[in-house]
């Protein structure tokens, strides 16, 4: 489980108290405390954190809020050649400060950008220069929102983040809850009305279309690429700060695809270097498959400016040989070692912290916290100092910020309105990440029992402040009924007339 110290807990909460009293004067919903403005003036600079690149509509630079030194000690013997070294630190090591995050792309509602609307998903005729050929539901919903104004209001106050693996779905097997879930907040309620929500995972390794494409097919609802997060979406921002990176984990080559897409623009994976030097990794058999997809180059004569592990390791052995190389090497020049292995270190990134993923297996499988606490404690042993690592995803606040960002985007999609919901419901199986970022960040946390977390009545170390919950859909009930009344109903009745209060028949007449 990651680890806070109490100052960084206690700035955590004076940020969160600061952004509650600037959201209250400012309707739109940005942030400017902390030092990280979102406008145009960036009035209080921290001298640890990493510049800005560009003008101001570069990343984002949010605190960091779990500590950037290895945990590896409490799993461990006492292995090091000599004690911790933290006074050698560096200013190039100070990359922990913050985390840079990327702004959300935003539509100005006078923009000209175009969204497929449901007739043309459905493939129904449009009229040329006339407003769309609307579906009897959609009247009758507009009709439904047009008498119930408040519980409207209120509904569009509101908005769900979900993690996914263990609450959706378990790997590529639907949880049959979650499809039901997803119908109330597309439009399956009371009013008709779509409440926004967006999908914050921990998962990674594939391309954002990718992987909301497969999400879409198994929920059976849509997932827009607009409204999903995995673990190294916000890790996009780092293209501005490297040239050179070495990128690790994934299925095959797909993580350096996605690095690809988010605009890196030299991108190394394991397997180039295999190529160049099978020697480097003495215990993996390496096919002519790989060999013909890999792209060898000569790396002593390659500075390597950062590690970027965006997703679990395929193969551990190999991939914690050649990440303990470049980062004992002098400035990520692999065929060298650095004399100080503090100073020419070059910074290592993890897109997350999970210890456990809820897989098909009966029980959680070790994810990349697992890989990152073996390598701490590799590189500890070996250079007798603490290896120095910024980890994103949840339970970072960085994820939450940029979720910020997300939300209040997919808010301008929905309802016109770019602002943040003041209740927002995060739900997700796993406390130490879903639950304590959540708790942290100020959103009201629901824990359920179909992933991680299978214990009593609330997990004790990060109980969630909303409750505990059989399922999702549970869970997304409960929400509703808490901001919406508890006569709030999960079902669209279009036998309804929303004025006459009559039959089926009589709102057709009315149509």
């Amino acid at each position: 489980m990651p680890m806070f110290e109490d100052y960084d807990l206690a700035k955590a909460v004076e940020r969160q108290e600061k952004k509650n009293a600037s959201t209250n004067n400012n309707p739109n919903g940005n942030d400017h405390t902390s030092g990280q403005s979102t406008g145009n003036t960036h009035p209080h600079v921290d001298p640890h954190s990493l510049p800005i690149p560009g003008d101001d509509d570069g990343p984002i630079e949010v605190p960091a809020t779990r500590s950037s030194i290895s945990e590896a000690a409490k799993y461990m013997h006492n292995l090091s050649v000599s004690p911790s070294q933290k006074e050698r630190r560096g200013s190039r090591n100070s990359f922990g400060a913050a985390l840079p995050i990327p702004r959300s792309k935003r539509q100005s509602r006078l923009s000209s950008v175009h969204y497929p609307d449901e007739n043309e998903a459905i493939g129904r005729p449009t009229r040329p220069g006339m407003p769309p050929v609307q579906p009897s539901r959609a009247i009758l919903a507009s009709q439904v929102q047009s008498v119930e104004v408040e519980k409207v209001k209120k509904a569009k106050n509101m908005a769900f983040a979900f993690d996914i693996d263990g609450v959706l779905v378990h790997g590529d097997r639907l949880i049959p809850e979650g499809r039901r879930a997803l119908e109330i907040l597309n439009g399956d309620n009371e009013l008709g009305l779509r409440i926004p929500h967006i999908f914050l995972t921990n998962g990674s390794g594939k391309p954002e279309k990718d992987r909301c494409e497969q999400l879409s097919r198994i929920l059976q609802n849509p997932v827009n690429t607009e409204q999903f997060i995995q673990s190294h979406t916000p890790m996009s921002a780092l293209a501005e700060y490297y040239n050179t990176v070495l990128v690790v984990g994934g299925e095959g080559y797909k993580c350096r695809e996605v690095a690809e897409l988010y605009g890196f623009k030299d991108i190394v994976v394991p397997n180039d270097i295999v190529a160049w030097d099978e020697s480097i990794a003495p215990y993996r058999v390496f096919t002519e498959e790989e060999r013909a997809s890999s792209r060898p180059r000569d790396f002593s004569k390659v500075n390597i400016e950062a590690i970027l592990v965006f997703s679990d390791s395929r193969d551990y052995a190999t991939d914690m040989q050649i990440i303990m190389d470049v980062l004992r090497a002098e400035n990520g020049r692999l065929r060298t070692l650095a004399k100080d292995p503090v100073s020419s270190r070059v910074p290592i990134y993890f897109s997350q912290g999970d210890l456990l993923c809820p897989t098909e297996h009966w029980q959680p499988r070790m994810s990349q916290g697992a890989f990152r606490i073996g390598l701490e404690a590799m590189y500890r042993a070996l250079t007798g100092t603490d290896l120095e690592r910024v980890v994103y995803g949840k339970p970072e606040m960085a994820t939450y910020k940029y979720a910020d960002e997300v939300l209040t985007s997919w808010m301008g999609q929905l309802h016109g309105e770019e602002r943040l919901p003041e209740n927002i419901y995060m739900i997700g199986d796993n406390p130490a990440s879903d639950i304590v970022g959540g708790n942290m960040y100020g959103w009201n946390t629901c824990l359920v029992r179909t992933g991680v977390f299978q214990g009593g009545d609330n997990d004790e170390n990060n109980p969630a402040n909303f409750g505990v919950f059989p399922n999702v859909l549970e869970a997304v009930q409960a929400a509703l009924r808490k901001q919406l009344g508890d006569d709030f109903k999960m079902h669209f009745d279009e036998s309804i007339n929303p004025v006459l209060h009559g039959d089926k028949a009589e709102a057709a007449a009315i149509i």
